[in-house]
């Protein structure tokens, strides 16, 4: 199954770095009580990166929507509330995205869903995994007030 989601993004990839498509998605820096942030592995792309939960946002939804939807299909909670941080354009992977950036508290723990995401923790602040991947970086460093935010992911 992971084999054909990898070959699945593969494809995606390269047709949007072709058609120069725009893209919309969420990212969601999502806390527990105790101030951890929530780091995922993918099952595709560099799956050895720790990144934020998120995803695409549809046609038919708004962004706070497809945050909530992404964290529940990926996770497993339910939110209520997610607040928004910031909006970002980004040209990565080939595509034009917009990145719609939202923070949320979860009770309880992440249960991964291992299709699209193969792991799934709570982290201090203070003590983050080798292998958070630039991006949730600067997140995290705009979060803590240590770099302002910019608009490109």
């Amino acid at each position: 199954m992971r084999a054909m989601i990898q070959l699945a993004y593969e494809l995606r990839r390269w047709l949007f770095g072709r058609l120069r498509i725009r893209t919309t998605g969420v990212k969601v820096m999502l806390f527990n009580r105790a101030g951890e942030l929530l780091l995922i592995r993918n099952g595709y792309g560099d799956s050895s990166q720790f990144l934020l939960p998120g995803g695409g946002v549809s046609s038919r939804e708004t962004p706070a929507a497809a945050a909530v939807r992404e964290v529940r299909e990926e996770l497993g909670f339910e939110l209520t509330d997610v607040d928004p941080v910031w909006t970002y354009k980004s040209i990565a992977e080939g595509k034009r995205d917009t990145i719609h950036l939202f923070s949320a508290i979860a009770d309880g723990e992440p249960k991964a869903d291992d299709r699209e995401v193969i792991d799934a923790r709570f982290f201090p602040l203070s003590a983050l995994p080798s292998g958070v991947s630039p991006a949730t970086l600067r997140r995290i460093a705009e979060l803590k007030g240590d770099q302002p935010y910019r608009n490109e992911w």
